[in-house]
């Protein structure tokens, strides 16, 4: 257990190498420059903050929990600044965190734009499960991109899961439909459903989503559902804005974020756990199909400083 969690930091400290550079390197540059603390310090911090894709609101946020850190006398000097932020940030992104228990039967309906990640997503996960011993199906609902359909189907043969399926352009509807038939009647303990990913068209995605959502809720009652919503790291405050619409057109109950090892702008996680209060369930570091990981805050935190020495003490 100690090798599998040095393993897990691991991947996630390599995977966050460039927007450590990004956040941590301007903060030192920040703090090299001043020895006390004060309105000029938290200005070019702030800013500093701002370019590692924290954003402004969560930016704004966290200067001003360290103002009052400041004012209460707990932070007398730049140099005990670091480890404030590192506390604060760690808050941040603890704040209504569980851990995501597998309670079956459980059904992912997983939701994103195209191009965010969301069917290899669904792969990394049913990978995942089966390698927990659970059973899985996986529902490629996203009928109006062929290639999702064949993605899908090549993730499953990885993973050796079962992919249910109908021809290009079929009605999703249907598909979640039999997907469901046939996990209640193999018993799966996991169905993850692929949906659509057209943005552009909201008011179809909402009515194919909720209708998605009506045929779970009356076919499979006594099935737990979550519904998860991956985000593209790599495009940092857009991600936010996507999430916001997201939001407002599904009940979403958690967050993926992919591409993290690709991105300085994984600052961006710290803005979407602050701004929107909802959970980070996994967070992608990686290509393989091993490098989906579940989102650990103190984790994330210390390999986002470069506390690199921590993958020691696990």
């Amino acid at each position: 257990m100690a090798e599998e969690k040095k393993g897990f930091f691991k991947k996630i400290f390599g995977g966050l190498e460039k927007t450590r550079k990004s956040l941590v390197s301007g903060v030192e540059n920040v703090l090299k420059a001043f020895v006390k603390v004060d309105e000029e310090l938290f200005e070019e911090l702030e800013e500093a903050l701002i370019l590692a894709d924290v954003g402004v609101a969560t930016a704004t946020d966290i200067i001003e929990q360290l103002r009052d850190r400041a004012k209460s006398g707990r932070l007398t000097e730049a140099g005990l600044v670091r480890e404030a932020l590192e506390e604060i940030i760690t808050e941040m992104l603890n704040e209504g965190n569980e851990e995501f228990a597998v309670n079956p039967p459980l059904v992912l309906l997983v939701i994103g734009v195209n191009g965010a990640g969301k069917t290899t997503t669904i792969g990394k996960l049913a990978n995942i499960y089966k390698q927990q011993g659970k059973s899985v199906i996986m529902a490629a609902a996203d009928t109006f991109r062929a290639a999702a359909i064949d993605q899908l189907e090549v993730w499953g043969e990885r993973a050796g899961v079962t992919v249910i399926k109908h021809q290009e352009n079929s009605d999703p509807g249907a598909v979640v439909f039999d997907s469901v038939k046939a996990a209640k009647a193999r018993n799966a303990d996991v169905l993850i459903c692929d949906t659509a990913g057209r943005l552009h068209n909201k008011k179809n995605l909402m009515e194919e989503l909720r209708k998605i959502a009506k045929i779970i809720e009356r076919e499979y009652p006594e099935a737990n559902v979550e519904t998860l919503l991956v985000l593209d790291s790599t495009t940092g405050q857009n991600a936010l804005r996507q999430a916001e619409t997201f939001r407002e057109i599904a009940n979403i109950t958690g967050l993926v974020l992919t591409k993290l090892d690709g991105t300085a702008k994984g600052g961006m996680v710290i803005a979407i756990k602050n701004e929107l209060k909802l959970p980070v369930r996994f967070i992608g570091v990686g290509e393989g199909i091993d490098d989906l990981q579940p989102f650990d805050a103190g984790v994330f935190a210390k390999a986002l400083f470069g506390k690199g020495e921590e993958a020691e003490q696990l």
